[in-house]
């Protein structure tokens, strides 16, 4: 979202005009004293005519009727889906202040449109241009929580048009400056407002973790309330856009898609300790997809504590465990045998219990062979949802350190296993390596997020396969990009 400016700008004459909202039409500010709502401004007794310029200012309102020029066509505004076009003409001036200039209008199938209130459809674009000699030199457009609408100005100064979605049920103001031939300024401020949503079409997002602190391999999740299908990659990037996490200090992330209902985001590398993180949405009123808007998300603030990383080496039989890249301690383990190797690869602890039941029947293993357990487990930590843990195994302690017997978990005494379980937090980094056993999934059975490279995680983000703002040729870049 940005203040969009040709690049060619010359400093312009300010105006202070107070925009207003009258119900759902577009309104026109003007100063005290002024011109009076319809008509020319004044113009000094004797002098020269005072500098004013025409805008043509088009907007899709919600009349139920598709757009019949075909603005609607561009790939920011879904096809088919914005209401009737209406183009009205509003003067700029010298000194800021404008009024409409009547004029009867007609809709594409000839008929003549209806007067009054008519909120604009926000599924469609909004375009000024200018319908006198002149040219555009600044646009800026802000809904009624000071956020900008980022748009495009024609490098000739004679068009400026959005391209990105207005949110349903919101207030715009508009500041427009121009210049007219003898290079005079003017400018005017104009305010609309867009419909509401349809109701049930409300997309929302609930953000995990809860509040509270974690590891620095903690995974950031968002589930949608409905799907985003991977065949709309544009709504996908627009979705992505309105999710924002923030953190101090700043680290550079991404959001990736596991399905169409859930988006983890993770840092390029582990979170610093003691980072505090934020995540919040954006996405009420903003339009996704054809049929959906946005709704209020509840935020989540969370902070990240010390770096942990326990690393086994199953091949050695040990664990190394550090803390903000100090060794703290090196405990003997032994991890899964032959036929049942311990996952390799990068996990998060999932939580901590201090007392499980483990049977071997949950993990295929059946009942009378020999391979079959039922025991009591102190100091288990979680690391898959399948049944992956770091715990006691009083059971193998003279194995530890010298060979793998274990089922699959990674097996300790049961004073290294009370360490560990008090020492670990949710989303500590629990890494295995020179196991022999298949790669951690990254998504299906936990948090194995780490697992995949940076180029492979952008990948999965749909900010790096839509256009979400398809600029027009001959369309000067936007300045600036300021965040919601």
């Amino acid at each position: 979202m940005t203040t969009s400016r040709a690049q060619w700008t010359q400093p312009t004459k300010k105006w202070g005009v107070a925009a207003a909202v009258a119900g759902a039409m577009l309104a026109v500010a003007a100063a005290p004293g002024s011109a009076p709502a319809h008509g020319a401004p004044p113009r000094p007794s004797g002098g020269p005519p005072e500098a004013a310029l025409t805008l043509l200012v088009g907007r899709a309102v919600d009349e139920g009727h598709a757009s019949p020029t075909g603005r609607c066509t561009a790939g920011t505004f879904g096809p088919a889906l914005c209401g009737a076009w209406r183009e009205q003409r509003v003067l700029a001036t010298a000194r800021g202040v404008g009024s409409f200039v009547p004029e009867p209008h007609v809709d594409g199938a000839g008929r003549a449109a209806r007067t009054g209130a008519l909120p604009t459809d926000a599924r469609g674009p909004l375009e000024i241009t200018l319908a006198d000699p002149g040219h555009l030199t600044d646009v800026t457009v802000r809904d009624g929580r000071g956020r900008h609408l980022a748009g495009h100005l024609g490098r000739d100064g004679g068009r400026w048009l959005n391209t990105e979605p207005l949110r349903a049920g919101e207030s715009y103001t508009v500041q427009v400056g121009a210049q007219d031939p003898a290079g005079r300024p003017v400018g005017v401020t104009m305010a609309f407002r867009t419909a509401p949503p349809e109701p049930g079409s409300r997309l929302t997002a609930e953000f995990g973790p809860r509040p509270g602190t974690y590891g620095a391999g903690q995974i950031v999740t968002a589930a949608l309330s409905r799907p985003v299908p991977a065949g709309d990659p544009a709504a996908r990037a627009r979705l992505e856009q309105a999710l924002e996490v923030t953190s101090e200090p700043q680290v550079e992330g991404a959001w990736h898609w596991v399905d169409d209902s859930t988006l983890h985001f993770r840092p390029r590398t582990y979170w610093p300790a003691h980072t505090v993180v934020r995540v919040h949405s954006g996405l009420d009123g903003v339009r996704i997809g054809d049929h959906a808007y946005g709704g209020p998300s509840e935020p989540v603030e969370f902070t990240v504590g010390d770096r942990i990383e326990a690393v086994t080496d199953s091949a050695a039989h040990e664990m190394t465990v550090r803390r903000n890249g100090r060794v703290i301690r090196t405990i003997p383990v032994t991890t899964g045998k032959a036929g049942f190797l311990t996952r390799s690869g990068i996990k998060v602890v999932l939580g901590k219990e201090p007392k499980v039941r483990m049977r071997g029947d949950t993990v295929g293993i059946q009942r009378g062979t020999k391979e079959f357990y039922d025991l009591p487990v102190l100091w288990a930590t979680r690391v898959t949802w399948s049944g992956e843990y770091v715990h006691a195994a009083p059971w193998s302690v003279e194995s530890q350190g010298e060979e793998n017997v274990s089922h699959g978990c990674t097996g300790m005494s049961t004073e290294d296993a009370a360490w560990f379980f008090d020492t670990v937090r949710e989303g500590d980094v629990v890494e295995v390596v020179n196991s022999g056993g298949e790669e951690m999934a990254p998504f299906d059975n936990g948090f194995g997020d780490w697992n995949l490279d940076w180029r492979t995680w952008l990948a999965g983000s749909a900010l790096g396969s839509a256009d979400t703002t398809p600029q027009e040729a001959g369309s000067a870049p936007t300045r600036l990009h300021p965040t919601t």
